[in-house]
């Protein structure tokens, strides 16, 4: 039982349990038993922080399965490896070695001396967060809604929105609050942070703490740090720019809104597009060119150590200076003055190239199993399943029962990646001192 082999297996009996609560009664509002396909579709998009439904999870499930799913989620989010382990900590085991190495690959961080403090902290920055969320969106929701309800739902939807599900308990999402600044202020901004990582909120507020303890020295942020947030700035901005010009006279979606409103929308468009599958516009109604845009967001997806999906920012920004350094002839792949080491490079490659795979294979089962759905639509809900992203034009609920198999197959391989599924199955690497002769050939 390899580590990455646990971590498979982890997820795929979070969702197995996932299932069997989802078919209670008790889960259900109609108080029926539920359907299974419709139970596991379910488990699989909240365990792997997706936001696809089959249903509408506010009035297809009853408070308890609500519950559920906001459990799910929550434990999806923080990774299999981290929720066991922190139960083992509080039960009072202590954590060997294979334990450390599970975590560390499991959460992509390069710690293993100090893992449960590692792990301490981030359960105690996300709760802090999902906290703060919560009590921000509670006065938007208060204004609808009485005090318990308007508690549930800024509670749902603020664990929901930092573990970047998508997951909403309203029909239309976000739909009716399209024009609220305050909320799609919080929710861009729980969605954010939940999509940049452990390690750069970390590094950020270490930073911020050494500020408030008026220490002069010059902080020295990592190589990681710089990727992931400019990365995610440029594409947030690039996003917001190209939504808000496609879309700018499109009567179905922002054409009759006001130009505040407009760049608003625009930009939440932005955001959620790559790691969350909240929507506060018709997404069904956009351009062509935008759901392209949108794909293509989605396929980068959120960052590295995230609760988000996709190939990475980091991926990205290695494969763009990777294609600089070799236009220019150099040797050596540089960003911000420091050398990116050639197994990153070579991995960055692979999770690409996987990637691409993995999706045009889902693609050509979905157009086998439903040959009646538009290609936009089936690419669009392939690579949204894949990476995790959950945003959907409505293709979801008119897929077949094998259709729907395929994307969850997609949700689950996207969530644990493709690199980890591919150990876990062909197994780790054993090393050889075999070193074959180079030769060159022709690229290009």
């Amino acid at each position: 039982m390899t580590v990455s082999r646990t971590v498979c297996i982890g997820f795929l009996a979070l969702i197995a349990v996932g299932t069997l609560l989802l078919m209670l009664p008790i889960s259900v509002a109609s108080g029926e038993w539920n359907n299974l396909l419709t139970a596991l579709f379910t488990a699989t998009s909240a365990v792997c922080v997706t936001g696809l439904i089959v249903v509408d999870t506010g009035t297809y499930f009853s408070s308890f399965g609500q519950g559920v799913v906001l459990t799910l989620i929550q434990l999806g989010g923080l990774g299999y490896m981290a929720a066991t382990t922190l139960l083992l900590l509080l039960i009072g085991r202590r954590l060997g070695l294979k334990d450390r190495l599970a975590i560390q690959q499991a959460m992509e961080t390069s710690e293993l001396a100090n893992v449960k403090m590692l792990l301490i902290s981030i359960v105690s920055m996300v709760m802090i967060f999902e906290l703060t969320g919560a009590f921000c969106l509670m006065p938007t929701f208060r204004e609808d809604f009485g005090l318990g309800r308007s508690l549930w739902l800024s509670i749902f939807h603020s664990i929901s929105a930092f573990n970047n599900a998508g997951f909403s308990l309203f029909s239309d999402s976000l739909v009716g609050y399209a024009g609220n600044w305050w909320l799609m202020a919080v929710i861009s901004a729980l969605i954010i942070i939940g999509g940049i990582g452990y390690q750069v909120i970390m590094e950020a507020l270490m930073w911020l703490r050494d500020r408030l303890r008026g220490k002069k020295s010059r902080s020295v942020f990592s190589l990681h740090f710089k990727i992931v947030t400019s990365t995610t700035f440029v594409l947030l901005i690039l996003g917001t720019i190209a939504f808000l010009l496609i879309e700018f006279d499109n009567p179905e979606t922002l054409a009759n809104r006001d130009f505040g409103t407009k760049v608003l929308l625009a930009g939440f468009q932005s955001v959620v597009m790559r790691t969350a599958g909240f929507n506060s516009i018709d997404i069904g109604a956009m351009e062509t060119s935008s759901l392209f845009m949108a794909i293509a967001l989605m396929f980068v997806g959120a960052s590295p150590g995230s609760t988000g999906g996709g190939i990475k920012t980091t991926t990205l920004r290695i494969l763009l200076v990777s294609t600089y350094a070799a236009l220019r002839g150099k040797e050596e792949v540089n960003s911000y003055q420091r050398q990116i080491p050639l197994p990153r490079v070579l991995k960055a490659i692979s999770v690409v190239f996987a990637s691409a795979i993995s999706v045009v294979i889902i693609i050509i089962c979905i157009s086998l199993s439903d040959p009646n759905l538009s290609f936009i639509g089936i690419l669009f809900e392939a690579v949204s399943a894949f990476a995790t992203v959950g945003v959907s034009i409505g293709v979801t609920t008119d897929l077949s029962v094998l259709g729907q198999i395929f994307i969850i197959i997609a949700m689950y391989i996207g969530r644990v990646g493709i690199l980890l599924l591919m150990s876990a199955l062909i197994g780790d690497p054993r090393p050889t001192a075999i070193h074959y002769p180079e030769e060159d050939l022709l690229t290009g």
